[in-house]
C-alpha cells in the first residue's frame, strides 16, 4: 500500500490507532526524539497529516462559509503556530516529493509533541509557541518541484552579504540606527511575518464587501488590500509592505503586491525594490486556510519560486496589543554594548596590551537556570 493509500484509508474515518495499524506501524514508533532527548507519543490532532483532515480534503465539493456580501470568508485570527516543524527547502533525501513518509511524519509529530510539551510545561522564561497539530509537507517551497529555493544573482549575494552583520543577530558594530535591522527598531517585519517564528504568529483577516484587512502580530503590521480594481499606485512610491490590489478568482483571494522599498526581507532573505508577490489565500477547512505566495525578484533571485503553509485557528489563540517599544533594548543595549567595548580597546592600547575580544552573540539557559550554571551560547559569532 502506497503512502497515499494509506493517508486516504485514515481520511475515511477510522480512528488514530486503527489508522496506524493500516499504516503498518507500532504506537512505539509513532513517537518522535524531541528535545533534549524527550520522547512523547503524538495527541490525537497529531495522530495523521493535518492536511489530510481538511474538509476540501475529505469532500471536494465542501464550500467555504460566505460572508453578508457573498465572498467566501476568510475572517478570524490564523497562526502559523502549526507550521513550525516544516523547513523553508527539502532535505536533499525528500527533493521528489511534496509529502513525507509515514515513518518521516511519525517523527516530526513525536518532535512537535515534545517541543510544545517542553513549552507549555517547563519554560519558564522563553515564550515559545508550538501549535496542536503536525503537517507533513517536506518543505515549505513547493515550486520549483524539488523545493529548493532557487539560486541567488550575483547582485543578490552581494545585498545577502551586506546585511550579514546588520542587527542584533549580526556581529556589528554597531554605531547608529542604520547598523539594526527594522525588525529590531519596531518599524516591521515585511509580508514575511507570516513565516513562524519562536511567537507572535498571528494573523487577523478582516473583510468588506470592497477591501480586505490583513493584520500581523508581530510589530504590530497591517495591510490594507482593496478589491475594486482601482490603479496600483505609480512606480515612485515605495512601502515596507509594498502595494497590494486583490481579487477574487473562485473560493480564491490572490493579491498581488508590488512597489516595495528593498529594506525588508521576502521569506528567504532581503529584496530588491523589484519584488513581486503573488499570494493565494484559499479556505479549506472551517480552522484551515492554504496559503500560497510566489516571489519573483529578478534583481535577486535567479528564478521565481512559490511557497505553500497551512495557517490555521488554534484553541483560545487571541491577538493582543503588540507594544514593541515598550521595554525594547535591542538597539539600546547593543549601542552601550560596543562603546563599552571601545572603552577597553582604548584602555588596552594605552597600557601597551591588545585589544580585548569582541564577543558576540544570543546566551540562553537551556532549562531553569540554577545557581553557578554557565549559560549556552546559540547564537555564536565575533569579530
Amino acid at each position: 500500500m502506497n503512502s497515499t493509500t494509506m493517508w486516504r484509508a485514515i481520511r475515511s474515518g477510522l480512528a488514530p490507532a486503527a489508522a496506524i495499524a493500516i499504516l503498518g506501524l507500532s504506537s512505539a514508533a509513532v513517537s518522535g526524539q524531541g528535545p533534549f532527548g524527550a520522547t512523547l507519543t503524538p495527541s490525537e490532532l497529531r495522530s495523521v497529516p493535518a492536511e489530510t483532515t481538511a474538509a476540501k480534503v475529505a469532500d471536494p465539493n465542501w464550500k467555504a462559509p460566505r460572508t453578508p456580501w457573498g465572498h467566501p470568508d476568510l475572517q478570524g485570527v490564523w497562526t502559523s503556530d502549526d507550521m513550525r516543524g516544516v523547513p523553508m527547502s527539502r532535505p536533499a533525501d525528500q527533493t521528489d516529493r511534496e509529502s513525507l513518509t509515514p515513518e518521516e511524519f511519525a517523527r516530526r509529530a513525536g518532535r512537535d509533541e515534545a517541543s510544545r510539551d517542553r513549552a507549555v510545561n517547563q519554560e519558564t522564561i522563553l515564550r515559545n509557541e508550538f501549535g496542536v497539530r503536525t503537517f507533513g509537507y517536506t518543505s515549505f517551497v513547493v515550486d520549483p518541484p524539488d523545493g529548493q529555493v532557487p539560486g541567488l544573482t550575483p547582485a543578490g549575494i552581494a545585498r545577502r552579504n551586506a546585511t550579514l552583520g546588520v542587527g542584533t543577530f549580526g556581529t556589528g558594530p554597531f554605531n547608529d540606527f542604520d547598523d539594526f535591522t527594522l525588525y529590531d527598531r519596531c518599524i516591521t517585519r515585511g509580508v514575511s511575518g507570516v513565516m513562524p517564528v519562536l511567537y507572535g504568529n498571528g494573523i487577523q483577516i478582516v473583510q468588506s464587501p470592497s477591501e480586505v484587512a490583513i493584520s500581523y502580530e508581530m510589530v504590530h503590521d497591517t495591510r490594507i488590500i482593496p478589491l475594486d480594481g482601482r490603479p496600483a499606485l505609480g512606480s515612485g512610491i515605495r512601502q515596507y509592505m509594498g502595494d497590494g490590489r486583490g481579487r477574487w478568482e473562485g473560493d480564491t483571494l490572490v493579491v498581488e503586491t508590488s512597489n516595495f522599498t528593498d529594506r525588508t526581507n521576502a521569506f528567504a532573505g532581503p529584496h530588491s525594490e523589484n519584488l513581486t508577490l503573488t499570494e493565494r489565500f484559499t479556505r479549506i477547512d472551517p480552522d484551515m486556510i492554504d496559503y500560497r505566495i510566489t516571489v519573483e525578484d529578478p534583481a535577486t533571485f535567479t528564478a521565481p519560486f512559490t511557497l505553500r503553509l497551512t495557517i490555521t485557528e488554534q484553541p483560545g489563540y487571541a491577538m493582543y496589543e503588540y507594544s514593541c517599544h515598550e521595554g525594547n533594548g535591542a538597539v539600546k543595549y547593543a549601542l552601550s554594548a560596543d562603546r563599552e567595548w571601545d572603552r577597553k580597546v582604548a584602555e588596552a592600547r594605552a597600557n601597551g596590551l591588545p585589544p580585548p575580544p569582541r564577543n558576540m552573540g544570543m546566551e540562553v539557559y537551556s532549562g531553569a537556570p540554577t545557581e553557578g550554571r554557565e549559560p549556552v551560547r546559540v547564537f555564536g559569532g565575533g569579530k
